[in-house]
């Protein structure tokens, strides 16, 4: 039998809306703002390094046969156009993608424009150092991040419980404005747990591991981790699907962080002070 004592602590705490709470600490929010940057210069230096080799292979080494995606130059009608090939389906992408800003002021064969590469020009050894300085930086705020949470005793607020998933539907009914009021949750709301969830202990560990085994100094002294993905080009498929999972799921946070109150939630990060709206509760 549960106890009322253990049943008052399982739901979120009331608080009135209106009321500001310390939501984060100095550590989470320094680390918060790191790895941001750090997966902002991840993202760029690493189309720079795919430029180098701008395909990705379903097989353990480079195979034409099993080629998943590919961005190139052609020359059409005499004139150069940009193609990307999806699963075998092409489509023309000039001055986007294939061909397109080489980061001088031209344009030339490169699979990812200058202006979203780092460095913009072609440079395979500088794009290497910078997504090596800010992989170590990534690592080393996240794991700051976890620990610091950990030891506020906040990071269990970012769990998705089984308490939770038959918030989930209510909850996005309520994110589609077909519901008129979301489900009670404490400091994060089902959804934002999901995500959570999925980001801190899915997809940034998956990211770290995948990205540790296209180093050619790890691949040497731990080989089995780059077999037990299933290979390098395996492992750099993965590598760049998490990349553009994480992608999607930073637009989404962006863009539900301007339509909930982009002030209040900026201020959270900033100064670690939140002041709670109508249906907002804390704890987890």
């Amino acid at each position: 039998m549960t106890s009322s004592a253990e049943r008052a602590r399982a739901q979120p705490r009331a608080a009135a809306p209106g009321t500001l709470v310390y939501r984060h600490g100095v550590a989470e929010r320094t680390t918060h703002w790191l790895w941001a940057l750090a997966l902002l210069v991840l993202f760029m230096s690493g189309l720079q390094i795919f430029n180098a080799a701008p395909y990705l292979d379903a097989s353990d080494k480079s195979d034409p046969q099993r080629r998943v995606l590919a961005i190139r130059a052609s020359t059409i009608d005499g004139q150069p156009v940009g193609v990307v090939t999806v699963f075998g389906h092409a489509l023309r992408t000039t001055h986007l993608l294939g061909y397109t800003d080489d980061g001088m002021g031209f344009e030339s064969a490169r699979a990812f424009p200058g202006w979203l590469t780092l460095p913009g020009p072609q440079d395979l050894a500088d794009g290497r150092r910078w997504h090596l300085l800010f992989a170590w930086v990534l690592v080393i705020a996240y794991g700051v991040y976890l620990i610091a949470a950990a030891r506020r005793g906040t990071l269990r607020e970012f769990v998705l419980r089984p308490s939770d998933l038959p918030k989930l539907w209510p909850m996005q009914l309520y994110y589609l404005r077909l519901r008129s009021e979301p489900p009670p949750h404490g400091t994060y709301n089902p959804m934002q747990k999901a995500a959570y969830t999925i980001v801190l202990f899915w997809f940034l560990p998956l990211l770290i591991v995948t990205g540790l085994a296209l180093s050619p100094g790890v691949d040497a002294s731990v080989p089995w981790l780059t077999v037990l993905l299933g290979g390098r080009q395996f492992a750099r498929l993965w590598h760049f699907v998490l990349m553009v999972l994480l992608l999607g799921y930073f637009g989404t946070h962006l863009t539900l962080v301007v339509c909930t109150g982009c002030w209040n939630n900026m201020r959270s990060m900033i100064t670690g002070w939140y002041r709670l709206k109508d249906h907002d509760g804390v704890g987890p």
